[in-house]
């Protein structure tokens, strides 16, 4: 895969990483601004999540992200303020693109499941919209 032109607003998409297999195993590696459309500026992954929790109910105004299950499985719910749309994620070579503006939130995780996220930013708390209805004026907008 080679530099993948940035989606605009609004837009998910499914991102496959290249695999070296050999009898020892399977290898999978990533590259900011190659395999994936930005330069990876944090990494951050979730387990030991309760299988009846849910995780996300939030968007971001400039983050962008790649999600992961490296082990086990979860869906994640995608809503753009006009759509909304369904992923179950288990494989880990293939990861879900959630550019900016995009509603998310995660449940059905399995025992066990560990959730590798790559974001485009560092943390930054007023990135985030919490509440629904600020999210749906702002994608709108």
């Amino acid at each position: 895969m080679t530099n993948p032109t940035v989606p605009q607003r609004g837009h998910t998409r499914m991102i496959d990483l290249p695999v070296v297999s050999d009898p020892r195993g399977d290898l999978t590696f990533v590259e900011g601004g190659n395999h994936v459309p930005f330069d990876i500026r944090r990494v951050y992954y979730l387990y030991n999540v309760p299988v009846d929790s849910e995780r996300g109910g939030h968007a971001h105004r400039e983050l962008e992200q790649v999600v992961f299950a490296l082990s086990g499985s979860f869906r994640i719910k995608i809503d753009d303020g006009f759509s909304k749309s369904e992923f179950v994620l288990r494989n880990p070579k293939r990861g879900l693109y959630i550019n900016r503006l995009i509603w998310r939130e995660m449940d059905n995780f399995s025992q066990g499941a560990v959730c590798m996220v790559l974001a485009s930013h560092r943390y930054d708390e007023a990135d985030y919209y919490r509440d629904y209805d600020e999210f749906l004026a702002a994608s709108r907008a």
